[in-house]
C-alpha cells in the first residue's frame, strides 16, 4: 500500500506545482504584451506655432504620449501572434529650419521596456537584448524631409524618415513611414521602422519556447514641443 499512496502524494504535488505556475506561463505564452500604437487625430488644435524651430520630446498626453516598443511575430506550439513591449522612456530633440527637418536624434532606455509579463521583461532584458551592455536603442535622422505640407489644421500629414538605428552596439541603415500631427503647440510624429533584428546581432536564445521572426518592427510615437 505504500507505493500507492507515495505516487498519489507525488502526483498532487505536482498538481499543486502546475496550479501555482500555470497562470503565469499560460499568460507568457498567449499575450500579445503592450503596444505602441500610432497617433491620434481625435480633438485636435489648429497648429499655434510655426513649424521652424528646436523641438524637444516631451511626455505627451492622452493617447499621444511619447512611447516607443517593439513587435515581432512569435510562433509557439499549437499557435502564431505577435508579441509587442513598450516604454515611456524616451528622450531626443529634432531642428526645423526653412520648413525642412534638418537633424533628429531619439534615444530610447531599453531597461525600461515592458510587455505585460514580469518574467518575459527580464528575460528579454537579459538574454535577448542584453541591456546590461546595451542599454539603449538611437536613431539619427540621417537625411533632410521637406515638411512644408503637413498641414496646420489638425490634421495628419505624411513623411518618410531614413536614418540611423543603433541597436545591440550596432548600427544600421532604416527606413519608415510616419504620420505627422500639427496641433496647438505640440507635434506628434508616429509609425514603425522595420527592422532585421539579426542584423544587430540580436538573437533568440535556444531555450526560449518561441520561435521569433527576423524580421520585426520599432513602434514610435513622439510628441514633441518647442524648446
Amino acid at each position: 500500500m505504500r507505493k500507492p499512496i507515495v505516487a498519489l502524494t507525488v502526483i498532487a504535488i505536482v498538481v499543486l506545482a502546475l496550479a501555482s505556475v500555470g497562470p503565469v506561463a499560460y499568460k507568457a505564452l498567449t499575450s500579445t504584451g503592450l503596444k505602441t500604437e500610432g497617433l491620434s487625430a481625435e480633438g485636435a488644435l489648429p497648429a499655434s506655432v510655426d513649424i521652424d524651430g528646436d523641438w524637444h520630446v516631451v511626455k505627451g498626453s492622452g493617447r499621444n504620449t511619447t512611447a516607443v516598443g517593439y513587435t515581432f511575430h512569435e510562433i509557439l506550439p499549437g499557435q502564431e501572434k505577435e508579441t509587442s513591449g513598450t516604454t515611456h522612456d524616451v528622450t531626443g530633440d529634432v531642428v526645423v529650419e526653412g520648413q525642412t527637418l534638418t537633424s533628429g536624434e531619439v534615444t530610447v532606455d531599453l531597461r525600461n521596456i515592458k510587455t505585460d509579463v514580469e518574467k518575459r521583461d527580464i528575460n528579454v532584458r537579459r538574454n535577448i537584448l542584453h541591456t546590461d551592455d546595451f542599454p539603449t536603442a538611437t536613431f539619427t535622422l540621417d537625411q533632410p524631409v521637406d515638411v512644408a505640407q503637413i498641414p496646420g489644421d489638425g490634421s495628419t500629414g505624411h513623411v518618410t524618415l531614413k536614418g540611423s538605428l543603433t541597436l545591440h552596439g550596432t548600427t544600421k541603415p532604416v527606413t519608415g513611414e510616419f504620420d505627422v500631427l500639427r496641433t496647438g503647440e505640440r507635434v506628434v510624429v508616429a509609425g514603425d521602422l522595420p527592422f532585421n533584428r539579426t542584423e544587430f546581432g540580436v538573437d533568440s536564445p535556444d531555450f526560449v519556447a518561441a520561435k521569433i521572426d527576423e524580421n520585426g518592427v520599432l513602434n514610435i510615437r513622439l510628441a514633441l514641443e518647442k524648446k
